[in-house]
Protein backbone atom coordinates (compact mmCIF):
# COMPACT_ATOMS: atom_id res chain seq x y z
CA UNK A 1 0.00 0.00 0.00
CA UNK A 2 1.51 3.18 -0.98
CA UNK A 3 2.23 5.44 1.58
CA UNK A 4 2.73 9.51 0.89
CA UNK A 5 4.81 11.96 3.48
CA UNK A 6 3.78 15.44 3.56
CA UNK A 7 6.26 17.66 5.72
CA UNK A 8 6.12 21.48 6.66
CA UNK A 9 6.56 23.48 9.48
CA UNK A 10 4.76 22.88 13.00
CA UNK A 11 3.10 25.49 14.70
CA UNK A 12 5.14 24.95 17.83
CA UNK A 13 8.26 24.65 16.00
CA UNK A 14 8.47 20.99 15.09
CA UNK A 15 7.85 19.38 11.94
CA UNK A 16 4.47 18.59 10.64
CA UNK A 17 4.16 15.23 8.75
CA UNK A 18 1.24 13.04 7.94
CA UNK A 19 0.85 9.36 6.17
CA UNK A 20 -2.03 8.60 3.82
CA UNK A 21 -2.23 6.16 0.93
CA UNK A 22 -2.06 7.46 -2.67
CA UNK A 23 -3.07 10.84 -3.64
CA UNK A 24 -5.99 12.98 -2.40
CA UNK A 25 -7.83 15.53 -3.91
CA UNK A 26 -7.38 19.09 -2.51
CA UNK A 27 -9.74 20.74 -0.05
CA UNK A 28 -12.36 23.56 -1.76
CA UNK A 29 -11.83 27.20 -1.51
CA UNK A 30 -13.62 28.35 1.52
CA UNK A 31 -13.71 24.59 2.98
CA UNK A 32 -11.88 23.27 6.09
CA UNK A 33 -9.17 25.59 6.97
CA UNK A 34 -5.30 24.46 8.06
CA UNK A 35 -5.50 24.66 12.04
CA UNK A 36 -7.87 21.81 12.06
CA UNK A 37 -7.01 20.16 8.56
CA UNK A 38 -3.53 19.11 8.94
CA UNK A 39 -2.48 18.09 5.71
CA UNK A 40 -2.14 21.25 4.82
CA UNK A 41 -4.93 20.58 1.31
CA UNK A 42 -4.24 16.98 1.44
CA UNK A 43 -7.48 14.63 2.64
CA UNK A 44 -8.53 11.11 2.49
CA UNK A 45 -11.44 10.21 1.17
CA UNK A 46 -13.73 7.99 3.31
CA UNK A 47 -13.49 4.38 2.54
CA UNK A 48 -17.03 2.45 1.49
CA UNK A 49 -15.77 -0.44 3.36
CA UNK A 50 -16.85 -0.78 7.23
CA UNK A 51 -15.24 -1.93 10.00
CA UNK A 52 -15.55 -5.67 10.57
CA UNK A 53 -14.95 -5.09 14.88
CA UNK A 54 -17.46 -5.33 17.96
CA UNK A 55 -19.91 -2.28 17.25
CA UNK A 56 -20.28 -0.24 20.35
CA UNK A 57 -24.08 1.08 21.21
CA UNK A 58 -24.10 4.59 22.83
CA UNK A 59 -26.90 3.96 24.92
CA UNK A 60 -24.15 2.06 26.79
CA UNK A 61 -21.76 3.31 29.65
CA UNK A 62 -23.84 6.80 29.63
CA UNK A 63 -23.11 7.28 33.43
CA UNK A 64 -19.71 6.55 33.15
CA UNK A 65 -19.14 8.68 30.52
CA UNK A 66 -20.47 11.35 32.37
CA UNK A 67 -18.14 10.43 35.44
CA UNK A 68 -15.26 10.40 33.20
CA UNK A 69 -15.78 13.57 31.91
CA UNK A 70 -16.25 15.02 35.68
CA UNK A 71 -13.11 13.11 36.85
CA UNK A 72 -10.57 14.05 33.65
CA UNK A 73 -11.79 16.98 32.35
CA UNK A 74 -13.36 18.27 29.02
CA UNK A 75 -11.11 17.41 25.86
CA UNK A 76 -13.26 20.30 24.21
CA UNK A 77 -11.24 22.51 26.49
CA UNK A 78 -7.76 21.55 26.64
CA UNK A 79 -5.66 18.54 25.90
CA UNK A 80 -6.84 15.99 28.81
CA UNK A 81 -3.57 13.89 30.11
CA UNK A 82 -4.29 10.03 30.81
CA UNK A 83 -1.75 7.19 32.24
CA UNK A 84 -0.65 5.50 29.89
CA UNK A 85 -2.45 2.30 30.47
CA UNK A 86 -4.82 0.08 29.09
CA UNK A 87 -7.68 1.23 30.68
CA UNK A 88 -7.03 4.99 29.46
CA UNK A 89 -8.49 3.63 26.56
CA UNK A 90 -11.90 3.20 28.23
CA UNK A 91 -11.75 6.57 29.63
CA UNK A 92 -11.11 8.35 26.01
CA UNK A 93 -14.23 6.04 24.47
CA UNK A 94 -16.17 7.57 27.37
CA UNK A 95 -15.24 11.22 26.92
CA UNK A 96 -15.44 11.16 23.05
CA UNK A 97 -18.70 9.32 23.29
CA UNK A 98 -20.64 12.05 25.67
CA UNK A 99 -19.28 14.65 23.81
CA UNK A 100 -20.11 14.01 20.31
CA UNK A 101 -23.72 12.10 21.17
CA UNK A 102 -24.64 14.63 23.85
CA UNK A 103 -22.57 17.78 24.16
CA UNK A 104 -22.88 18.23 20.19
CA UNK A 105 -25.89 16.19 19.32
CA UNK A 106 -24.15 14.25 16.46
CA UNK A 107 -25.36 10.84 15.56
CA UNK A 108 -24.89 7.69 17.00
CA UNK A 109 -22.78 6.50 13.82
CA UNK A 110 -20.98 8.99 13.71
CA UNK A 111 -20.23 8.40 18.17
CA UNK A 112 -19.84 4.70 17.33
CA UNK A 113 -17.16 4.82 14.65
CA UNK A 114 -15.13 8.14 16.39
CA UNK A 115 -15.33 5.76 19.77
CA UNK A 116 -13.49 2.76 17.81
CA UNK A 117 -10.67 5.08 16.20
CA UNK A 118 -10.03 7.16 19.14
CA UNK A 119 -9.49 3.32 21.21
CA UNK A 120 -7.24 2.58 17.99
CA UNK A 121 -4.96 5.60 18.46
CA UNK A 122 -4.92 4.95 22.30
CA UNK A 123 -4.03 1.63 21.71
CA UNK A 124 -1.17 2.00 19.87
CA UNK A 125 0.07 5.14 22.28
CA UNK A 126 0.02 2.99 25.29
CA UNK A 127 1.51 -0.05 23.32
CA UNK A 128 3.73 1.56 21.35
CA UNK A 129 5.42 5.15 22.59
CA UNK A 130 6.84 3.81 25.86
CA UNK A 131 5.03 6.65 27.63
CA UNK A 132 3.97 7.67 30.67
CA UNK A 133 0.85 9.58 29.54
CA UNK A 134 -0.89 10.79 26.54
CA UNK A 135 -3.47 13.84 25.72
CA UNK A 136 -6.60 14.17 24.27
CA UNK A 137 -8.40 16.80 22.75
CA UNK A 138 -11.19 17.32 20.55
CA UNK A 139 -12.40 20.14 18.56
CA UNK A 140 -15.29 20.89 16.57
CA UNK A 141 -15.84 23.56 13.83
CA UNK A 142 -18.55 23.83 11.14
CA UNK A 143 -18.63 20.27 8.73
CA UNK A 144 -15.74 18.52 10.84
CA UNK A 145 -15.32 17.16 14.23
CA UNK A 146 -11.22 16.50 15.17
CA UNK A 147 -10.00 13.95 17.49
CA UNK A 148 -6.35 14.16 18.67
CA UNK A 149 -4.08 12.06 20.34
CA UNK A 150 -0.67 13.36 21.31
CA UNK A 151 1.95 11.36 23.23
CA UNK A 152 6.00 12.28 23.44
CA UNK A 153 7.35 9.80 20.87
CA UNK A 154 8.64 11.47 17.60
CA UNK A 155 8.49 7.25 15.89
CA UNK A 156 5.62 7.44 13.35
CA UNK A 157 3.38 5.29 13.07
CA UNK A 158 2.94 3.06 9.54
CA UNK A 159 -0.15 2.18 7.73
CA UNK A 160 0.31 -1.65 6.75
CA UNK A 161 -1.24 -4.00 4.25
CA UNK A 162 -3.90 -6.06 6.58
CA UNK A 163 -5.06 -9.28 5.16
CA UNK A 164 -8.81 -10.35 5.66
CA UNK A 165 -7.87 -12.68 8.97
CA UNK A 166 -5.01 -10.88 10.72
CA UNK A 167 -6.40 -10.08 14.63
CA UNK A 168 -3.15 -7.39 14.98
CA UNK A 169 -1.62 -4.59 13.00
CA UNK A 170 -5.31 -3.33 12.18
CA UNK A 171 -5.26 0.18 14.33
CA UNK A 172 -4.42 2.49 11.31
CA UNK A 173 -6.23 0.64 8.75
CA UNK A 174 -9.55 1.24 10.87
CA UNK A 175 -8.25 4.75 11.12
CA UNK A 176 -7.98 5.04 7.38
CA UNK A 177 -10.90 3.06 6.34
CA UNK A 178 -13.82 4.98 8.61
CA UNK A 179 -11.96 8.66 8.80
CA UNK A 180 -12.23 11.09 6.10
CA UNK A 181 -8.93 12.05 6.72
CA UNK A 182 -6.07 11.29 8.97
CA UNK A 183 -2.22 12.15 9.79
CA UNK A 184 0.51 13.06 12.16
CA UNK A 185 1.99 15.94 13.14
CA UNK A 186 5.29 16.07 14.63
CA UNK A 187 6.27 18.49 17.25
CA UNK A 188 9.27 19.26 19.14
CA UNK A 189 8.94 16.29 21.88
CA UNK A 190 6.82 13.80 20.30
CA UNK A 191 3.99 14.07 17.76
CA UNK A 192 -0.10 13.84 17.76
CA UNK A 193 -1.93 11.60 15.51
CA UNK A 194 -5.44 12.50 14.93
CA UNK A 195 -8.30 12.02 12.66
CA UNK A 196 -11.52 14.00 11.45
CA UNK A 197 -14.68 13.41 9.40
CA UNK A 198 -16.96 15.12 8.22
CA UNK A 199 -20.35 16.20 10.27
CA UNK A 200 -23.68 18.11 8.75
CA UNK A 201 -23.21 20.96 11.08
Amino acid sequence: MPVAHAGGPGTDGGARGAYSPGTAPAVPAGGHDEAMAGLEGMEQPRGDGRAIASRWSPTVEDERAVRALEVHGDPTDGEVPLPSLPESAAVARRLVQIVILRRWGLTPKLTEDAVLLVSELVGNAVRHTGARAFGLRMRHRRGWIRVEVRDPSRALPCLMPVQEMDISGRGLFLVDKLADRWGVDLLSHGKTTWFEMRVDR
